[in-house]
């Protein structure tokens, strides 16, 4: 794989600026923090890309990506367009040479997965995803307290999220585009999940319920589930779930609940709390965590092409939560546990 000279050296762009997030720009900023070059936008839509060219003057602009693959010396690519065309679009850039950066989740389906991998391997490119949440001050702290002992063997983690209430009318609520609503917020908290249990993972049983919100949506018959649950079985004998749901009247306290042998730690955004067992009584402490440091991703991408430093967001890294995702859809459509598979 090429080495570059310095940071500034490496030409990067966005395949899709967004709109409600402003996504494209986030991702540019970050990249352009990182010490990397923002040179290209590829977006369908005329109005966002003249936004695009305003926010980083000089920059050039495309209507499609094959019109920038083909016109642009872009080296380093984000996707951050919707979740199924994720895939697509990488293998696009991928078999074109470019380094790319895939928004979270990776792609919807591990065969898709399977596939931007090997492309990146023949072209000899790095591929990557954007789990920036990796570095949450939540996780951070919860891996170093966790890892220090502090509940002792790691026996289950429940990842849960999500209330009451209509889901929102937008593509993240249609299952065709989004995958289902285990994939939005549920890639983070998998992500989270598979930082504190290393194992290979054996097993997958998934669960689901749809049709009560669906008539009142937008997306009808296409509308995510209402709720849906998995099961992660380990080759430590630990198991995880995952749980989102739009039907929870009664959600449970924090985003996961670490359970070991000697305490339990439960973690969310911008708090966390530890049950220890000290002389025969029950300890709580409660904090805050640190501050975030998401920075990190693209700062990792620059110091691998210039440095060689290892790669912290591997694609097969990547790809683990979307495995356990995809065999948990397929698993409550078919009713039976499935078994994982590894590269």
């Amino acid at each position: 794989m090429k080495r570059y000279a310095q940071a500034s050296a490496i030409k990067v762009g966005v395949v899709g600026y967004g709109g409600a997030f402003n996504m494209g720009r986030h991702h540019l900023n970050e990249m352009a923090k990182a010490g990397m070059t923002p040179t290209a936008v590829c977006e369908i839509d005329p109005e966002r890309r003249k936004v695009a060219e305003q926010e980083f003057p000089g920059i050039k602009t495309f209507a499609n990506l094959s019109e920038m693959l083909k016109k642009s010396d872009v080296q380093l690519l984000a996707v951050i367009t919707p979740h199924n065309t994720h895939a697509k679009l990488a293998l696009q850039c991928l078999k074109a040479g470019r380094h790319v950066v895939v928004e979270k989740p990776m792609a919807v389906t591990t065969a898709e997965c399977d596939a931007m991998i090997a492309a990146a391997r023949r072209s000899g490119v790095v591929l990557s995803t954007y789990h920036n949440r990796h570095w949450d001050g939540c996780i951070l702290e919860a891996v170093k307290r966790i890892g220090a002992g502090a509940i002792g063997e790691i026996v289950r983690i429940e990842a849960h999220m999500g209330g009451w209430g209509q889901p929102r009318d937008w593509w993240r609520s249609s299952k065709t585009i989004s995958g289902g609503i285990l994939y939005d917020w549920g890639v983070h908290l998998l992500e989270y999940t598979l930082q504190l249990i290393r194992a290979e993972i054996r097993e997958v049983s998934g669960f689901a319920r749809r049709g009560f919100w669906a008539p009142r949506t937008a997306w009808k018959e296409d509308t995510n589930e209402d709720e849906a649950f998995a099961v992660v079985r380990y080759a430590s004998g630990q198991w995880s779930t995952l749980i989102i749901s739009h039907l929870d009247s009664k959600p449970k306290e924090g985003w996961l609940e670490i359970t070991g042998t000697e305490g339990s730690y439960v973690m969310e955004g911008g708090t966390f709390q530890l049950i220890q067992h000290r002389d025969g009584e029950t300890v709580i402490t409660r904090g805050a965590n640190p501050p975030s440091e998401g920075w990190r991703l693209y700062q990792n991408i620059a110091d691998h092409l210039v440095q060689g430093q290892p790669l912290i967001i591997t694609p097969e890294w990547a790809r683990r939560p979307i495995h356990i995702l995809d065999l948990a859809c397929r698993s409550a459509a078919q009713g039976r546990a499935l078994r994982a598979k590894h590269p």
